[in-house]
């Protein structure tokens, strides 16, 4: 049973898998934030349009109460009182009604024919001015029995009401004085009453109810295209963005499984260009320090091969009567023991600076005293000789390890006593440079081809010909002086020399706190 219920869920969530990819999250992230965006201006759209629809519709009704009002002030001149309103509410319907454009009514059976519903009873069509009353229509024009009424445009009548001074209610309905906007009903200048009206809060059920449900569905379909454009916009974006992250994850992979020869094509300026141009960086890196790597071990094979098969040879000899084990055959295999001793050592020591491991004991010193003392030391030992010319400015102080400092100056001195022909010549100066104390080291010919300067520094690395391993060097000791430079916080650059030979820059911070001092 557990089994039965364990396959449907794997296979759900199998399938649920399906659409856990970038592809669909940057789908739907797109196509929810632009549906969201439609959704919000349709809505804010229509609701604008509605309120603003409804404020020009009661402005309308505002603009349209004036002649209302000059009629109304008319009658009230004529009769000195509302009682022709208030006696005969029928004629406060027809007098709305003419005047707001909807047409006369029917007129009552009681009046006689060509009477004005809009007058006062006591007055007579003489009396009316022909501009302000104009005539009924004629004949011709009065609709055709059975003939259906066209709806009033505007239906602001039954929401009129006609109020008295003290703004008592004289006509229209009750219950909506509190509700109704009042316009002063003014004769010879002395207020005689209201015109009220009470403003639409929706719209009415008539052709403003029609054009809104028209313009409602024009803002729908717009509204839909717009959808439509979204989800096609979201689908082809999304598509075109996970495809090149596809590719980068198939670069990714690769180099994962230890192929750092291949490259992703970077096309464009963007982000995802630049990121591919750094993901080829990284590539040629990776590949460039696999290279180095096996490059290493195999230099390191063949470093410890060659004195461990002098010592194999050598051994042979004693042990095959060869060679007799005096005193000269014995410091021969203590001088090839020495050599794996050093080039040991040497490992060791760039092993512990790439771990960060080297331990150093940093204490003010100055320097131009530091390497005059060394150069003097270095003097009274068995060597090539040289000709040292020096340049130490005093009071160049710095905080530096004697010892490490001490193997940076005896790998320099080594080099140039190991590879400058007779007469050799050395120039050495400390100087203060900026924040820095400059150690400059020259030697005379021969020189290093130029292609060669920026790989001194490298493990196990050699100049063909000039500066061969017969000379004695394990290709180290340059790369162990730069690694302590390094680690002083320094840099190290090597150039050609003015005379002839090799020159390297060794640039040191200062002590700050003497500086202060």
């Amino acid at each position: 049973m557990q089994t039965d219920r364990a396959i449907p869920s794997s296979s759900r969530r199998a399938w649920l898998s399906r659409f856990d990819t970038l592809r669909v999250k940057l789908f739907l992230a797109i196509a929810g934030a632009n549906v969201v965006l439609v959704m919000s201006a349709y809505l804010i759209y229509s609701w604008s349009f509605d309120k603003g629809l409804v404020e020009y519709l009661n402005k309308a009704d505002e603009n349209r109460l004036q002649p209302l009002i000059v009629r109304l002030a008319e009658g009230y001149r004529q009769h000195g009182s509302w009682a022709w309103i208030t006696e005969d509410r029928q004629r406060w319907q027809d007098l709305s009604r003419e005047v707001l454009g909807t047409g006369r009514m029917q007129r009552r059976p009681a009046e006689p024919q060509g009477s004005s519903p809009a007058l006062p009873p006591a007055q007579t069509p003489a009396d009316v001015q022909p501009h302000v009353h104009p005539p009924p229509p004629p004949p011709s024009a009065q609709p055709a029995p059975g003939t259906p009424s066209v709806p009033p445009p505007l239906t602001i009548d039954p929401r009129l009401l006609l109020l008295d001074p003290e703004r008592n209610l004289l006509a229209g309905p009750e219950g909506r004085t509190e509700q109704a906007v009042l316009k002063p009903i003014q004769v010879d200048g002395q207020l005689v009453g209201y015109l009220g009206y009470v403003p639409r809060l929706q719209m009415v059920a008539s052709l403003e109810r029609v054009f809104l449900a028209q313009q409602t569905r024009t803002f729908a379909a717009i509204a839909l295209g717009m959808l439509a454009a979204v989800l096609l916009n979201a689908a082809l974006i999304a598509r075109w963005l996970s495809r090149r992250l596809h590719v980068l994850g198939e670069g990714t992979a690769a180099v994962a499984q230890g192929d750092y020869s291949v490259r992703l094509p970077a096309r464009g300026h963007d982000e995802l260009a630049q990121l591919a141009d750094a993901f080829n960086h990284m590539a040629t890196s990776l590949q460039a320090a696999q290279h180095a790597r096996q490059q290493w071990i195999a230099d390191i094979a063949h470093e410890l091969r060659t004195p461990l098969a002098t010592l194999r040879a050598e051994i042979e000899a004693l042990q095959d009567g060869i060679r007799q084990p005096d005193t000269a055959n014995l410091d021969s295999l203590a001088q090839e023991v020495s050599r794996l001793t050093r080039l040991v050592e040497d490992l060791r020591l760039l092993s512990l600076s790439d771990l960060g491991a080297l331990d150093y004991r940093f204490a003010p010193l100055d320097l131009g005293r530091f390497v005059g003392h060394h150069l003097s030391d270095a003097a009274g030992l068995p060597g090539r000789r040289l000709q040292v010319r020096t340049e130490l400015a005093d009071g160049v102080e710095i905080r530096a390890d004697g010892d490490r400092l001490d193997q940076v100056l005896n790998n320099l001195l080594q080099n140039t006593q190991r590879y400058s022909a007779d007469p050799a010549t050395l120039n050495v100066q400390v100087r203060r440079h900026d924040t820095e104390a400059q150690l400059t080291w020259e030697d005379s010919s021969p020189g290093v081809p130029p292609d060669a300067l920026p790989r001194l520094t490298e493990r196990l690395y050699r100049v063909d010909e000039s500066r061969a391993s017969a000379s004695g060097g394990s290709g180290l000791g340059l790369a162990i002086a730069h690694a302590i430079v390094l680690g002083h916080g320094g840099r190290m650059q090597a150039s050609a020399s003015a005379l002839g030979g090799l020159r390297w820059d060794i640039w040191l911070p200062l002590n700050t706190e003497a500086a202060h001092g």
